[in-house]
């Protein structure tokens, strides 16, 4: 896996996924979305800790900056 995810794109998917955590922790999210939001910050975190994110593959995006 070549890494696709710069830096800026994986400080925001960890941001919100602490934002998700809090929500989900202060009670204003729950049921379904809960569920379906805590998913998505899993994912946010799993894919900003290894930089790379397979949805980017079939649109060939890649968010690091050239040199």
């Amino acid at each position: 896996m070549k890494k696709n995810m710069g830096t800026i794109d994986r400080v925001i998917r960890i941001v919100l996924a602490i934002v998700v955590a809090i929500l989900y922790m202060n009670g204003s999210i729950t049921g379904t979305a809960a569920i379906i939001l805590g998913i998505m910050a899993v994912v946010f975190i799993l894919t900003s800790l290894i930089g790379f994110c397979p949805l980017y593959l079939p649109f060939k995006i890649s968010t690091i900056k050239k040199s």
